[in-house]
């Protein structure tokens, strides 16, 4: 059997950061990335409408291709500091979907929506203790989104 496209995309970025590679490709950290990270992100939702709009699906596969390709760079990298890999933040998340979801994964039965609302904020807020810290980031986070957003305006050409 084949390698998967996910494997196949993993080694093409590991390619172009090798020393064999692109230059600018390996000269790419998370930092320099958050701008093309947003940008891309913003792409997704102009798939997304253009798909609303026309019924083509076509850009929305190719910009979250483009997203994709984003988080396999950072997961990248970070192999390569030796924090993490492209697989423990699909399992990572995966986890987190189905502790979030038991009501589809483990039997357990809801009441209503709120009910379930209300199940799911408290297995947040327990997955969240002792990290409530992360949380004082976020507004600067969205500032700075912001500001790449407006930047990634003017070098598209709208504004």
């Amino acid at each position: 059997m084949g390698k998967s496209e996910i494997e196949r995309l993993k080694e093409i970025v590991e390619a172009l950061r090798s020393e064999d590679g692109c230059s600018w490709d390996r000269a790419q950290t998370h930092e320099s990335l958050k701008a093309p990270c947003i940008e891309e992100a913003a792409e997704v939702v102009c798939g997304i409408n253009i798909l609303k709009e026309t019924g083509d699906p076509e850009n929305l596969k190719e910009e979250l291709g483009d997203l994709l390709l984003q988080v396999m760079f950072h997961s990248v990298i970070a192999e390569e500091e030796g924090y993490f890999t492209f697989d423990d933040v699909a399992k990572c998340v995966s986890e987190k979907m189905v502790r979030r979801h038991p009501h589809v994964f483990a039997g357990v039965t809801c009441a209503s929506e709120e009910e379930l609302h209300e199940a799911w904020a408290k297995i947040k807020k327990e997955e969240k203790a002792g990290k409530e810290w992360h949380e004082d980031y976020l507004p600067g986070a969205f500032d700075e989104a912001m500001g790449l957003i407006d930047r990634a305006k003017e070098r598209k050409g709208f504004k």
